[in-house]
């Protein structure tokens, strides 16, 4: 499923409420540094006539949007960077959080500005700086185990640590929100489950070393690319989340 303009919703969503997507990537392909066995849009891929958004593309497209659900007096909790990959990938990200900032401001001055990230991008410098400025840096923390990564999240660059990315995110110094996706299952004869006890106690070392505001838990909800991918029930989700909660850190489970 491939989001097929800049800015696409409002959507309900289970986390940010009733919340506006803008999407950076292009919208006939699939890009993103990672690939994901269990995104909703599917694997990557691409074709020449794919091309991301320019900045004034998206600050036209959004203000366009925006002015029209003002005047209709239609309500939005959060404007989203989420869509067809990762939204830190476009060249001007840094620049389009400063005008989408603007743009909040002027139309919908209580509602948040939120980023859904996988966390590779996060040696840019500008794109640290942009992260720091919305309200909800969501970033996402899989599995500490570079093995399970390597299975479950796919990284496109071989060179993928997942250390210096717990590393990058200590940076934050405790402003963002760690997002983890729960799932088990098979995919090309490798067994995949980031709930064992192993798993969980890799996972809340990380978590405890970091010091995120918050952590969000949930597992599929959406028919995923890999059809061998089963949910992780609401039980389960609830014991790690209470030892998370033990760290001091708060969390919720999104069912």
């Amino acid at each position: 499923m491939l989001y097929e303009s800049i800015v696409f919703g409002p959507i309900k969503s289970r986390r940010l409420g009733i919340s506006l997507g803008i999407n950076l990537l292009p919208t006939t392909a699939k890009i993103c540094s990672f690939n994901c066995i269990y995104c909703e849009c599917g694997f990557n891929f691409t074709n020449e006539a794919a091309h991301c958004p320019t900045h004034t593309e998206v600050e036209n497209a959004l203000n366009n949007v925006l002015w029209q659900m003002a005047n209709e007096g239609k309500h939005i909790d959060s404007l989203t960077f989420a869509g067809n990959g990762e939204p830190t990938l476009h060249p001007d990200f840094d620049k389009i959080v400063d005008a989408t900032i603007c743009l909040r401001n002027r139309y919908y001055p209580n509602a948040k500005i939120s980023v859904l990230s996988n966390s590779t991008m996060l040696h840019r410098p500008k794109v640290v700086a942009a992260l720091k400025k919305v309200d909800n840096n969501i970033l996402k923390l899989d599995s500490t185990i570079s093995k399970t990564v390597r299975i479950l999240n796919q990284p496109v660059n071989e060179k993928f640590d997942i250390k210096e990315i717990i590393e990058q995110q200590r940076q934050f110094n405790g402003q963002l929100i760690i997002q983890t996706f729960f799932v088990k299952g098979t995919y090309n004869g490798h067994s995949i489950d980031n709930s064992t006890e192993k798993e969980v106690e890799a996972w809340l070392d990380a978590i405890n070393r970091i010091r995120p505001k918050s952590v969000e838990l949930y597992s599929l909800d959406r028919v995923p690319p890999v059809s061998t991918l089963q949910k992780i029930d609401g039980e389960t989700l609830k014991k790690i989340a209470s030892r998370v909660e033990d760290l001091g850190i708060y969390t919720s489970v999104i069912l």
